[in-house]
């Protein structure tokens, strides 16, 4: 799916700017709270030409997903056929307490798809957003996330992420005869992809922050390589050769960097690439295993696990490698920390009580919380807006599948890419 095909035209409709909409709606979702009640919300069909419908439904579906809004059965509807033009019955949804509507009319002319969408304030009988937005037909999954992307944004005041993509491991065969190739999906499990041919086995994909580019481990029979793979324009080059196996790439906030594992003769350092001029630093010199490192959003600080004090645990220090130390004493194992987009949390898988946990923690280690436990979860990823983690879990002799989990806990479940996949990766929100 070409991503400059997308054209955001955001045409303020008569008296449905952001800026003349109220400062506040009356109604708002406190995403902090861990007992939010879901905001109930309708998505009704958009009229106009038939795709409307099937945008409202991956609105809905989007919605209810977050574990904020639930949207209403569209059996329980009263007013009918409703047009974009027009002011809705407000009775009428107040009737079936619609706290939020959602309407829009469709159009297709001369190969271009025309979504006009409002949403209301049911009970306050007000518009709260109207935006216009015009694509290649093609595209119309992209426009419902944009249009779920704004309805979240303006109900719960973040940033939504639903137009964006994740990367993973797709796992396919036997246990002895595992086929591993790097994948590509929307955030809703659609239009999945493979990027390699599964001939060598791809692990740690990682999304950088500022661009659709992705790095990734491959390993083959003579050894591992660490990839770029520029997924608008299609090259894909490798970072270099090293002395010894590479892996767990990680990009640095601005794109410009990559953090990588290097192991020689059973120990492992972490060094840091320049992208522009490809020198490469040690940051890490410590007889141990040292990897997994997370650079945190404003680039000074990376975050890492190493087994230095006798078993694997966090550790935090300057971007140059200086000044490590340790965060995490809550006892248990903890690997594949990740800092999340807004800097608050620092994610981690942690294996304690005979099982693997999802967790969250202040960066300083405190405020520890668990979100997950079962027989292996791992690998966490944030979404661009911080606010929901996917990770893999895998069952007792099962095959990994692909979750997602809120940073309160609340809202565990799993995701609709119905094969076995491993390591995701969530991308930035696509232009």
């Amino acid at each position: 799916m070409p991503l400059k095909s997308l054209l955001l035209a955001l045409a303020l409709m008569a008296g449905a700017s952001l800026a003349a909409a109220p400062a506040r709606a009356e109604i708002e979702v406190n995403v902090n709270r861990g007992d939010v009640q879901p905001l109930p919300i309708a998505t009704p069909a958009m009229g106009g030409a038939a795709v409307g419908a099937e945008i409202a439904n991956v609105i809905a579906a989007n919605l209810q997903r977050s574990g904020l809004f639930r949207p209403l059965d569209p059996a329980s509807f009263i007013e009918r056929d409703l047009n974009a033009a027009v002011q809705p019955r407000f009775a009428d949804w107040k009737q079936i307490n619609a706290q939020a509507l959602v309407n829009g009319q469709v159009t297709v002319e001369a190969g271009r798809l025309r979504v006009d969408f409002r949403l209301w304030d049911v009970f306050a009988e007000q518009q709260l957003l109207g935006l216009q937005f015009t694509s290649s037909p093609e595209n119309w999954r992209r426009v419902a996330h944009k249009i779920s992307d704004a309805v979240y944004e303006r109900l719960t005041g973040e940033k939504g992420y639903f137009d964006t993509r994740v990367v993973f491991v797709a796992e396919s065969g036997s246990r002895a005869k595992r086929t591993k190739r790097l994948a590509i999906m929307d955030q809703d499990g659609a239009n999945p992809s493979y990027l390699t041919d599964g001939s060598y086995i791809v692990m740690t994909p990682r999304f950088s922050s500022t661009s659709q580019e992705i790095t990734y481990m491959a390993l083959r029979p003579e050894g591992s390589s660490i990839y770029l793979f520029n997924l608008e324009t299609g090259r894909r080059e490798s970072l270099g050769d090293f002395k010894g196996m590479v892996f767990a790439p990680r990009f640095s906030p601005d794109g410009g960097r990559v953090a990588f594992s290097v192991e020689r003769g059973g120990n492992s350092d972490i060094f840091v690439m320049d992208l522009k001029n490809r020198t490469s630093a040690r940051l890490t010199a410590d007889p141990s295993i040292d990897t997994s490192a997370s650079f945190s959003p404003d680039g000074n600080r990376i975050v890492f696990n190493s087994d230095r004090s006798g078993s694997p645990q966090l550790y935090v220090m300057g971007a140059d490698g200086a000044s490590p130390r340790r965060i995490t004493f809550g006892g248990g194992r903890y690997t594949t920390p990740v800092w999340s987009p807004t800097g608050e949390f620092i994610a981690f898988t942690k294996q304690s009580g005979g099982q693997f946990h999802i967790g969250v923690m202040k960066p300083d280690g405190t405020d520890e919380r668990i979100l997950t436990s079962s027989y292996l979860d791992e690998g966490p990823t944030w979404a661009p807006n911080g606010r929901v983690l996917m990770f893999s879990r895998e069952a007792s002799g099962g095959t990994p599948k692909l979750w997602s989990v809120d940073v309160t806990g609340r809202v565990l479940q799993p995701m609709p890419y119905p094969g076995a996949g491993s390591d995701p990766a969530w991308s930035p929100l696509l232009n």
